[in-house]
């Protein structure tokens, strides 16, 4: 019997390259594809964030789940081997059923720590998100295709510290999905690491869904302040998206730490600047529980054998000091132009970044 057959994707008019559906068209072991969800309550009483991937050139399918309430981070990851059948978005106790592509999504869990039963709703059109790439000396680390799209949620969320009625006026969802070749754990830096290292990152990333419009805005910079990522996009159905030119953005920090507070972002639209003011409600770093870097219970892409599943319970009143090198996702209310807007404000600052005053790895603001 052939070990390679054609599987059920192969059906369909829909291959870019003389290959199976089954195959990327790089053998590049960091080859991902996958998305994260963010379900936030407008009160700031739950952030909850969702994701599932896929790595193919590793075998590997997984899923997570987070869950932020009062001080209190519940976690529920999933691994497997990747099978054939692409279009099945399930890894242990967590699902995504697309319902109807770009516009109405399930999201599940069915865990006895946290379980949720969820349908997003698209509000509005899917946003690309600038092309993003990333070197390291001459070599490719990074190339991802991204969009991005907010909407209303409705369902119910359970865990321990109670039941959420998530509805689609109390609740915001946002959703990010992107493919591409991102670094997985084990990936060796190598002579290039040595002679190119990482002297800093700042970071933010941030849908914002008002009621009659969308807002997407991305910043990634180095040390010095130059930039290698810029949007402000602002979404109008019935209109053509609106560019608001090089956002600038002032954080203010908890002292002795790199933890946003507040903000307000400039946004240099020559017509009209505007200014778009952030209210942190609540955070959720995703080092701990959703296996971004630099997570050090489990990572995404990460081999654990058949039918892995595992919960962890985080007291965040306690020193967490991987979540200070990690991107941390805040659910945030927004003000621009005298309407209310939530969302998240997602920001990672590491290393020096001389337009903030940070000078190494260990400088926090005052």
């Amino acid at each position: 019997m052939a070990d390679d057959r054609p599987v059920p994707l192969d059906e369909y008019p829909v291959h870019q390259v003389a290959l199976s559906m089954k195959h990327v068209a790089t053998g590049d072991r960091n080859a991902y594809d996958r998305c994260i969800f963010h379900v936030l309550d407008h009160q700031g009483r739950a952030l909850l964030i969702t994701g599932l991937g896929v790595y193919p050139n590793v075998g590997v399918i997984d899923a997570y789940a987070t869950l932020r309430t009062g001080d209190t981070l519940h976690a529920v990851r999933a691994s497997d081997a990747l099978g054939d059948d692409r279009m099945r978005l399930t890894v242990g106790p967590l699902r995504i059923e697309v319902a109807e592509p770009l516009r109405r999504i399930r999201l599940r869990c069915d865990d006895g720590s946290l379980s949720y039963d969820l349908v997003w709703t698209a509000d509005f059109p899917a946003l690309w998100e600038p092309h993003h790439l990333q070197r390291r000396g001459d070599r490719l680390t990074l190339e991802g295709r991204r969009f991005v799209q907010a909407g209303s949620v409705e369902g119910v969320i359970r865990s321990a510290e109670g039941e959420f009625e998530v509805t689609a006026g109390g609740w915001t969802g946002t959703r990010d999905r992107s493919w591409g070749v991102r670094p997985l754990p084990g990936e060796e830096g190598g002579r290039l690491a040595e002679e190119h290292p990482t002297e800093g990152f700042h970071w933010l990333w941030c849908p914002v869904r008002f009621e009659d419009r969308f807002l997407m805005v991305i910043v990634q910079e180095d040390a010095d302040g130059y930039r290698t990522l810029n949007d402000a996009t602002l979404v109008r159905p019935g209109h053509r998206d609106r560019q608001l030119g090089w956002p600038q953005a002032e954080i203010t920090y908890r002292p002795g730490t790199r933890h946003p507070e507040r903000a307000l972002v400039h946004l240099g639209d020559p017509r009209k600047p505007q200014e778009l003011e952030v209210e942190i409600l609540s955070s959720s770093p995703l080092a701990l529980g959703a296996g971004y870097p630099p997570a050090d219970d489990w990572q995404h892409g990460t081999w654990r054998g058949r039918g892995w599943t595992d919960r962890r319970t985080y007291d965040l009143t306690a020193a967490q000091p991987l979540a200070a090198y990690g991107v941390t996702d805040h659910a945030a209310r927004f003000r621009l132009d005298g309407r209310v807007g939530h969302g998240i404000f997602e920001h990672g600052s590491f290393g020096r970044h001389d337009p903030s005053g940070f000078t190494d790895f260990t400088s926090v603001a005052p």
